[in-house]
């Protein structure tokens, strides 16, 4: 075995001071906030006062809220819709930029914008294009002819509300999942294509046999991202429907937020996070195991 010198020794103590900082950090503002977290989703803490321990009353109280299952229902429909649209609109345009079309670089620059500005902005903009009255969408439909009564209201409609929720996330999400997948086209080897062009494939063909296996890692990194991304929704609603119209578009993240600090219900507020932190992991746990059957790591 070796023997650790008097140096090595040094060394190490001073990379453990370096790191002493970060830890102490981490311990203070994430382990033990968790921790709280934990403790407080099995007491009835209503942010004063002393709480009272109720066991698993808050999990047992979940299932028999209708608000709750309703928050989990659209969380799931908005998972379901948002996380494939984001997925397919950055590869699509990661394939056109791949192309090497004119205006490759302005068009990235577009793409990508979205992404740099924050989604309180994007909502407060997506208000005024989607104003169903003076909103510039419905305009340019009744400039087609559409009669007014037929168009749809966006976030004042309980039936429309999430998905236009969904519109406008797609639309700020996909350039910056568009420069993943740019990345992922551009390692692909050469000699593949070259390959396949001389079996005969076709563009389709090369698609589904040479690009598409080849972008199965960072296909599975964009969809785990994307996943845990839409199961923490919450400031494109606070900022265009506040979960309505009724609760057409509240959301787990949103229910916690009003459980919490408006109806002063932390410790419920507490189970319901700590469900939602089941749920990411046990989604991405699956899709970690999934990997193995369709994520290609060869070079």
């Amino acid at each position: 075995m070796k023997k650790v010198t008097y140096r090595e020794k040094q060394e190490a103590r001073t990379a453990y001071l370096y790191l002493l900082p970060n830890f102490l950090g981490f311990l203070v503002f994430t382990a033990a906030p968790v921790g709280m977290g934990l403790l407080i989703s099995f007491t009835d803490y209503s942010g004063f006062g002393f709480p009272n321990i109720t066991g698993f009353e808050n999990y047992r109280k979940l299932f028999r809220d209708s608000q709750f299952l309703a928050a989990l229902g659209n969380n799931l429909f908005y998972s379901l819709t948002c996380v494939p649209l984001t997925v397919f609109a950055g590869l699509g345009l990661a394939l056109l930029l791949n192309q090497g079309l004119p205006g490759r670089g302005l068009f990235k620059t577009l793409c990508f914008f979205p992404n740099l500005t924050s989604m309180v902005a994007v909502g407060c903009v997506a208000m005024l294009l989607f104003d169903p009255v003076k909103g510039p969408i419905n305009s340019f439909f009744i400039s087609l002819g559409i009669p007014a009564e037929a168009l749809p209201s966006w976030f004042f409609s309980s039936k429309q509300a999430l998905f236009t929720v969904v519109i406008v996330v797609v639309w700020k999400q996909a350039g910056y999942y568009m420069i993943m997948f740019l990345a992922g086209l551009q390692n692909i080897p050469k000699h593949l294509y070259e390959a396949a062009l001389i079996d005969g494939a076709n563009t389709w063909r090369c698609f589904c046999h040479v690009t598409w296996p080849m972008l199965s890692p960072t296909t599975f990194m964009v969809t785990i991202f994307c996943i845990i991304g839409s199961f923490q929704v919450f400031d494109i609603i606070n900022v265009t429907t506040q979960g309505g119209p009724g609760r057409a578009t509240t959301v787990l993240v949103f229910r916690i937020y009003r459980e919490a600090f408006r109806n002063w219900k932390m410790g419920y507020g507490s189970a319901i996070a700590y469900f939602l932190f089941a749920v990411i992991l046990g989604v991405t746990l699956i899709q970690w195991q999934g990997q193995k059957k369709w994520v290609n790591d060869d070079n």
